[in-house]
């Protein structure tokens, strides 16, 4: 910032006189010494004091800060006004919490022939042993062509009994078909080991729980629901809802029943979402099936279920407010068509005036005029009113 500072001397002779050749004196200025301050312009547009220099010791000034908004003030914004798209992005809560380590993962399995195999090593075993033990029945042996031994079992005989036995359990006993669209989630002791999506003859550990899973796009029509418009009237909304299991292990082990929470989360998002009343333009029901779909797939997401569509099948009025609106649509289209009515009664009228009058048919004043405007009027009306709806 930089000050000059100018000193006038107080009587200054003009130069140059009037005509006369009188010499007029300039009056004494009442500010005897001028100052002039500069001001850099981004200074002026500082919402804080600039700092002050470093060798200059801080003086204590008043800091004006600029008072906080008053939002007790400020009117809510009406949530009535906004678009139903941005309804069903703003109103979704925040998705639920599921373990991080319940993730669907491949289940180590076999092939079926290897359980065949086992399976037929284990009773083959089984027959060698009783032969060697001479509890084998005639007829067997014969039909083995294997002669008749005769003996006891002892230690060495039950063990290859239990050995070849629990081999033949094991194989035949973990034998499974997987079919297209079906999974098994497989645990062993309550623990999570894998996830079996192959299909054909397959060999699972006969020890482990399998629980069957359908993970084909599924849909269900679920029946009518509380609703509400934009307008806050009670509705009743047939819902279809298509979705699919993508991840198998959190919808089996994710939560109880992945099917009944489903079904919640769109009973949920039926009350947060304003739904398209009866008689509705394609636009509003598009933007409701949108709103609806992107909540309830957030919702149903953490716990392995996918949400593809949640469309609105069927809306109706709830019984309590069925009877006064449908009184109230009623009433509004009547109204309509007595505004369609009048209006096409009055372009007639001036059609067939103007016509007459530009055809030089009729020449009337101003009080003519209107007395055949009035005629025609009523005429065209009760001609409407005759063969009207």
């Amino acid at each position: 910032m930089t000050t000059t500072t100018s000193h006038v001397p107080e009587h200054v002779p003009e130069s140059e006189g009037p005509a006369d050749g009188v010499t007029a004196v300039r009056p004494a200025r009442l500010i005897h010494a001028e100052s002039t301050t500069e001001i850099p312009v981004h200074l002026l547009f500082r919402e804080e004091p600039a700092a002050p220099p470093a060798e200059a010791l801080p003086r204590p000034a008043a800091v004006a800060h600029r008072p906080a908004p008053d939002t007790a003030r400020e009117p809510a914004p009406d949530k009535e006004d906004r678009d139903t798209r941005d309804i069903g992005v703003r109103a979704r809560a925040a998705a639920p919490g599921v373990d991080p380590e319940i993730t669907e993962r491949p289940a180590r399995v076999l092939p079926g022939i290897a359980g065949v195999l086992a399976g037929v090593c284990g009773a083959a075993g089984c027959a060698v042993t009783a032969w060697w033990a001479g509890v084998l029945p005639p007829l067997a042996a014969e039909a083995l062509g294997l002669s008749v031994r005769a003996g006891g079992l002892g230690p060495a005989q039950w063990a290859a009994f239990a050995g070849a036995g629990a081999l033949g359990l094991f194989g035949f006993g973990g034998l499974a078909r997987g079919r297209t669209g079906r999974a098994w989630v497989l645990e062993l002791f309550g623990r999570y080991r894998g996830t079996v999506r192959r299909t054909g003859l397959l060999w699972v550990n006969p020890l482990m729980l399998r629980r069957r899973v359908d993970v084909r796009l599924r849909h269900w029509r679920g029946e009518p629901l509380p609703a509400a418009d934009r307008g806050g009237v009670a509705l009743r909304v047939a819902v279809l809802v298509v979705w699919r299991v993508r991840d198998t292990a959190r919808a089996t082990l994710g939560v109880e029943d992945h099917e009944g929470y489903l079904r919640a989360c769109v009973e949920a998002a039926l009350l947060r979402v304003p739904v398209a009343a009866p008689g509705a333009g394609r636009g509003a029901v598009q933007a409701t099936q949108d709103a609806l779909t992107r909540l309830v797939a957030a919702d149903a997401g953490p716990v392995g279920v996918e949400v593809c569509a949640v469309r609105p099948l069927r809306v109706e009025y709830a019984p309590e407010v069925a009877a006064a609106m449908h009184r109230r649509r009623m009433a509004a289209l009547d109204a309509r068509h007595r505004a369609s009515v009048v209006g096409s009664v009055v372009d007639s009228v001036e059609d067939t005036v103007t016509r007459l009058t530009m055809r030089g048919l009729l020449d009337l004043d101003d009080g003519e005029r209107q007395v055949l405007v009035k005629d025609l009027t009523v005429a065209f009306c009760a001609g409407r009113g005759e063969t009207g709806p």
